[in-house]
């Protein structure tokens, strides 16, 4: 039996590595556009049902809270892609080893930041 095993695991003192980070945020990400799956196509009926509906819909989203679950839902599918294409590329044996996995989980940092700040710019 091996001594040096852990007594008491708190997993709350564990500080993982950043590509352990960007892969938590990647299923996060997944289960915020399962969740928000439900809202678009709420809206899509909504915009297909009559005219009145439509302009209902139109108005709805003008409002600021409307805009901001707009981008929230925008930087869940812009942070699941860049972070997909990442995992990608690693089936493929390209950066997945620990170095260049952390460098793969900074570019994908820095590229989802840029790209849902522009987002937002779009949105606004």
């Amino acid at each position: 039996m091996n001594s040096k095993r852990p007594v008491n695991l708190d997993i709350t003192t564990i500080r993982l590595p950043l590509p352990a980070y960007t892969s938590i945020l990647h299923r996060i990400s997944g289960v915020v556009l399962f969740v928000a799956l439900g809202f678009l196509l709420y809206g899509l009926e909504q915009s297909l049902a009559s005219e009145k509906s439509f302009e209902a819909l139109k108005s709805l989203l003008a409002s600021p809270l409307a805009k901001f679950i707009v981008w929230a839902i925008l930087s869940a599918l812009i942070y699941h892609f860049v972070a997909g294409v990442k995992h990608l590329l690693m089936d493929m044996d390209i950066g997945d080893g620990k170095e260049s996995g952390i460098v793969g989980a900074i570019l994908t940092l820095v590229l989802s930041v840029s790209l849902i700040t522009l987002a937002g710019f779009w949105v606004w």
